[in-house]
């Protein structure tokens, strides 16, 4: 066996290994990361609110970084330039190495003891404090949340809350354990006077003071850093050297260009209309230090910068990867994630960087072998995309790892993969519940052709076994009935209306023309009823099983197949309908990626979801009247998470509360399934806690008797599993009656 395919083998028995970890981290750590990171979002959804303009604000915060990006070269030099002439010293790391030498000997030529840290994610990643220790100096963090780990010796789990999956309770243990004080510590508030008392005299007694900095301006040298705590500034004025540690990605142009980054970082990470510390430094400031009872001289303060490459040079120069440098280090992708609430950084992190961007910073500093044990937690779902204030496309970003991975990162296939010169088969070793996920398709067209009796054979304890020995497919997760006539069979016996006042194309994916049949009849009903010639497109998999699984090539293969299927409807001015919002995201957005543009285009502007073009035609004068009578009928309703970014759930609670449904929609954002993520052996219990949230909102006095509906595949089989009743989707209930 090869190395590769010994490696390969490796994984595949250590998906069992790998459900046992996260199962353990959400057992010691889940409580407090989900309460936490779902307060933080729904914070961000408040404070975002307040804003006249935030989808501008994001707009014009991308444009920044995107031009210091492209002109980077550029701004390291006018950087480095100013803070000379301010009289500070520029040094450029290419690697963890250099800078870990280099603040070392800063350290040295002080005559330093001891160095007091503000929060960095950047020192974490060069492992600065370890370089430190092994030096013989003593080096504090000052950021409550960092101290405490460092009491505990543990690793961040978050990029701004890096101790956020500790409890009061365990961190009032560890602090008695550790210092024994002379006071009980019953409340926060003890905690935090406990620990400032601590580190007071740690802080001014140190020799030098270390931070990073959130943004650095090349037109004056100037730093600014977000802190809730005001730990920098202590440790910047009571030293006199200071060595800030920075990615050369922090650098946007000029002062004027923090406006929108101070407006959006607290409001995107923590739900903070700003946070409680924003300094802006032009070091070597002119301030005193202060030590014991008296102030130092001014002058003879030593400011270093020390800018980092560590492979964020070639990330600039990765097509796919460069994206991740636009990251303002906010955690919004994390506190989004529904996943992340679950296990926290722990499990869905690398090294250092956590949460859905964690794979495009571990892969860029240390290949994309650092992202292997945790790429697999993103799902696609693209709740991150909107939450990110410099519109990240972190799906995207996390699928191109994935993508790699699967093909051993051979850097030529993925070069031909993405321009698109050579379809690229997927890889002979590609892990083969990615294969079976990812094809998906063809099992359900084999499924349908044999039905009921392939449903009997998948249902059968011995294939249940087989099934979770060989595919890793959860034994406990209920599979998929096949139908045995398909969506489009039905569709052909159907007379087409008389006089109809348009017609349209229906993009039946697999699980609507193989499983959930009843759907697509509904659809064609409802479309019927307002006046619509429906046609069924003669493909049914758009390639988002593909992508989800990292198979690229797959899935263009797929968008080809559905654009030439397409085209002829959309030349006929028929506009396309899909019923499932995944494959609808994947024609508006993800074909951007694997389509010419002008056919990408073309599609794009002319897809949309049933219930969106329903509320479409009726606000274009068709009969509601036509459709289902509500007559008070009490509906649960949960909109799938594409849907919702795509910012289509409105249309459907529009519809169904015209038509007189007494309708109840989800707080909750995500139902766990994820497609083919809940069915994974390594992922049920992540997929089943974070569908308790909805089982509990859905169990309530005022919902268990509701008709329960859900807009998108995943959520009815998660729904139906959760709550052992019918689900249904809402075109099946507004559309009128064979």
């Amino acid at each position: 066996m090869s190395g590769k395919n010994s490696e390969r083998a490796e994984r595949k028995v250590s998906k069992r290994a790998k459900a046992a970890k996260i199962r353990g981290i959400m057992e010691q750590e889940g409580t407090a990361i989900e309460t936490n990171t779902q307060g933080f979002n729904d914070g961000r959804y408040e404070s975002v609110a307040d804003l006249e303009d935030y989808e501008g604000l994001k707009d014009e915060a991308r444009a920044i970084k995107e031009d210091a990006i492209a002109r980077l070269p550029d701004l390291i030099d006018d950087l480095t330039a100013a803070v000379e002439d301010n009289g500070g010293t520029v040094y450029l790391a290419e690697d963890a190495a250099e800078a870990n030498e280099y603040i070392e000997s800063i350290v040295a030529d002080a005559d330093a003891d001891s160095v007091a840290k503000s929060k960095s994610m950047t020192t974490e990643e060069l492992e600065v404090n370890e370089h430190l220790e092994d030096a013989s100096v003593d080096v504090v963090e000052t950021d409550l949340g960092e101290w405490v780990l460092q009491v505990a010796e543990e690793a961040p789990s978050h990029l701004v809350a890096p101790a956020i999956h500790k409890s009061r309770e365990e961190i009032t243990t560890l602090f008695e354990e550790r210092f024994d004080p002379d006071v009980p510590l019953e409340t926060a508030e003890d905690l935090t006077k406990f620990a400032r008392e601590q580190l007071a005299d740690d802080i001014a007694s140190a020799d030098v003071g270390m931070t990073g900095a959130n943004f650095l301006t090349a037109d004056s040298g100037t730093m600014a850093l977000v802190t809730s705590e005001g730990n920098a500034r202590k440790t910047v004025a009571s030293t006199d050297t200071h060595v800030a540690v920075a990615g050369v990605e922090k650098i946007v142009p000029s002062v004027e260009d923090l406006q929108p980054f101070i407006e959006l970082i607290g409001r995107s990470g923590t739900g903070q209309d700003i946070t409680s510390y924003v300094s802006l430094l032009t070091p070597p400031i002119d301030a005193p230090t202060f030590a014991d009872e008296e102030f130092g001289d001014a002058d003879a303060r030593d400011f270093h910068l020390v800018l980092i490459d560590n492979g964020r040079m070639a990330m600039r120069e990765d097509e796919d990867l460069r994206e991740t440098l636009y990251c303002i280090r906010c955690s919004a992708c994390a506190n989004s994630c529904a996943n992340f609430q679950q296990v926290g950084g722990h499990a869905f992190g690398g090294e250092t960087y956590t949460g859905g961007i964690a794979t495009g910073w571990e892969a860029g500093i240390g290949g994309e072998e650092a992202a292997e044990d945790f790429n697999d937690l993103c799902t696609g779902c693209s709740r991150c995309t909107e939450a990110c204030p410099v519109k990240i496309d972190i799906p995207w970003v996390n699928t191109v790892v994935r993508d790699r991975l699967n093909r051993g990162a051979d850097p030529d296939a993925f070069d031909h993969l993405v321009s698109g010169l050579t379809p690229d088969p997927e890889p002979a070793g590609l892990d083969l519940q990615k294969r079976f996920f990812g094809n998906f398709s063809t099992v359900a067209k084999l499924g349908s052709a044999f039905a009921p009796v392939s449903n009997w054979v998948a249902e059968a304890p011995p294939s249940r076994w087989l099934a979770e020995t060989i595919l890793g497919v959860d034994r406990r997760r209920d599979m998929p009935k096949f139908t045995r006539g398909t969506l489009r069979k039905w569709a052909k016996g159907r007379d087409s209306l008389a006089d109809p006042d348009r017609e349209v194309v229906l993009l039946a994916d697999t699980y609507t023309n193989y499983m959930h049949v009843e759907r697509g009849k509904a659809t064609i009903r409802a479309l019927e009823a307002l006046g619509c010639e429906v046609h069924v497109a003669d493909t049914s998999e758009s390639g988002r099983a593909a992508l989800s699984q990292g198979m690229i090539a797959t899935a263009r293969e797929h968008a080809e197949s559905v654009a030439d299927s397409l085209e002829p409807h959309v030349e006929a001015g028929r506009d396309v309908i899909v019923v499932e919002p995944s494959d609808l995201a994947m024609l508006r957005n993800d074909y951007e990626r694997l389509l010419d543009a002008e056919t990408f285009d073309r599609i794009a502007t002319n897809s949309y979801e049933v219930l969106e073009y329903v509320y479409g035609l009726i606000e274009n004068g068709a009969d509601i009247n036509a459709l289902a009578d509500g007559d008070g009928e009490e509906i649960a309703y949960h909109s799938h998470c594409q849907q919702r970014t795509l910012g289509l759930d409105a249309h459907t609670e529009a519809i169904l509360d015209r038509l007189g449904f007494d309708l109840l929609t989800s707080e909750v954002e995500c139902c766990g399934m994820a497609g083919s993520f809940g069915f994974k052996q390594q992922y049920y219990d992540v997929s089943m806690a974070v569908g308790d949230d909805l089982r509990e909102q859905f169990t309530t006095p005022d919902t268990e008797d509701r008709t329960v509906v859900a807009s998108g595949t995943s959520c009815h089989d998660q729904l139906t599993e959760l709550l052992e009743r019918s689900v249904t989707h809402p075109v099946e209930v507004i559309a009128p009656a064979e």
